[in-house]
């Protein structure tokens, strides 16, 4: 299907590999009074975990379906002596005009196996802060004593995102986050294969100023990498949504809903309407105002919200190929998710949506890893509207009837 132009912009490359130098974990953020994108990244010697460095930047100023990019630039106080800092995750303040970049920084050269297999973690959870929009940063604080405490001796290793972060209605602002939890040791070394990763979220109520963490995920599906956007129910409320990578049931993604703001999460499950590819992959889900036509809203189906969801992943059941955004316009029913168009073909990895906020119509931006033979050869960025999902999805409708 050709892309029409008015609906969906040209693929511009912000990182790009050159020789072993590679660029990795993209994370996007949307600044609604600048009309700014901020595009993070983790920069590293080599595609191999292990070989991250630091994080990078660029600021990117939209002006239509059109954005123009500053140059890169490193994160120079997002780090840590003797540690590699890894998967960026922004969030936006906008009370206060505040941005928050969490991240961890992992020991240098030790990789998440190798943590999982001894139980020693070697994580540590920092953020840098910025007033003026991303121009400057603060140093790091590092609050891995403060928010996690003795708990971190049950956590093989954890990590944040990779990807946004968000701010719920009631002002509190949600980091997601995963860790490797250790359930049984022997004679007191962990048994690595009942290790398995849990799902949750760092909130803070005051604006950044202090930070908890909420409860573990209970269940056995192994929910690791994840994101959440916030919708509202039936009775006006607010749920909190997750959607996370299995790393035990590696064929379906897992969902769960949280009725206070991150705390705690209902039982989650395994959705059969999205799919991973065999050795899984991270994607990104943003919330955003119903699509629905004003003229249908008296014939919309009960079961439709006022909040829809939208969801970046490969599509390709075997590899990382095939980027499609999907679409969800009843979030809060199991199993909602219609067919996905697909933004980019050809070899596609992690990605991170930012929804345009303030706009009308509804337009998102997406960025996302990709390349020629592998999906790791560089990060683009690409903008869409919500019109050209939903046409999307009719004409499939009418193709397959």
């Amino acid at each position: 299907m050709a892309k029409n132009l008015e609906e969906v912009s040209e693929k511009l490359v912000i990182f790009r590999q050159e020789g072993s130098l590679t660029y990795r974990i993209p994370a996007l953020l949307y600044l609604p009074s600048e009309s700014t994108f901020l595009a993070f990244a983790e920069e590293r010697s080599s595609p191999r975990d292990e070989h991250a460095k630091f994080l990078v930047m660029r600021r990117g100023r939209k002006e239509g379906l059109s954005v123009k990019w500053g140059p890169l630039q490193n994160m120079e106080t997002a780090v840590l002596p003797k540690y590699r800092t890894m998967n960026p995750c922004p969030v936006y303040d906008v009370k206060e005009g505040t941005i928050f970049l969490f991240f961890i920084c992992v020991e240098a050269n030790v990789s998440e196996l190798y943590q999982i297999k001894t139980g020693r973690n070697a994580a540590r959870l920092g953020y840098v802060f910025s007033k003026d929009g991303g121009h400057t940063w603060s140093p790091m604080t590092d609050l891995t004593e403060q928010v996690i405490g003795k708990d971190v001796k049950n956590w093989a290793t954890f990590a944040v995102g990779p990807g946004h972060g968000v701010q719920l209605c009631s002002g509190r602002l949600v980091i997601p986050a995963y860790t490797y939890y250790i359930q049984t040791r022997l004679f007191g070394h962990p048994l690595c294969c009942y290790t398995k990763p849990h799902s949750f979220a760092f909130y803070s109520d005051d604006g950044g100023k202090t930070w908890q963490k909420g409860h573990l995920f209970q269940n056995p599906l192994g929910a690791a990498e994840c994101q959440m956007a916030e919708l509202v129910d039936r009775n006006n409320s607010p749920v909190l949504y997750c959607n996370a990578r299995s790393r035990v049931e590696a064929f379906s993604r897992v969902e769960a809903f949280s009725r206070d703001g991150g705390y705690l999460f209902e039982a989650p499950f395994q959705s059969r309407m999205l799919q991973e590819s065999s050795h899984g992959c991270q994607g990104s889900v943003v919330s955003f105002p119903s699509l629905r036509p004003a003229s249908e809203s008296s014939l919309a189906s009960s079961k439709a919200s006022e909040s829809w969801l939208a969801f970046s992943h490969p599509t390709h059941r075997t590899k990382r190929a095939d980027l499609g955004i999907f679409l969800n316009p009843c979030p809060l029913e199991e199993n909602s998710w219609k067919e996905p168009w697909i933004l980019n073909s050809g070899p596609s990895g992690y990605s991170d949506l930012a929804l345009c906020t303030g706009e009308d119509p509804v337009f998102f931006g997406c960025l996302f890893e990709c390349g020629a033979s592998r999906s790791y050869e560089e990060i683009a960025f690409q903008m869409f509207s919500g019109a050209k999902i939903l046409k999307s999805q009719k004409a499939f409708s009418a193709e397959k009837n």
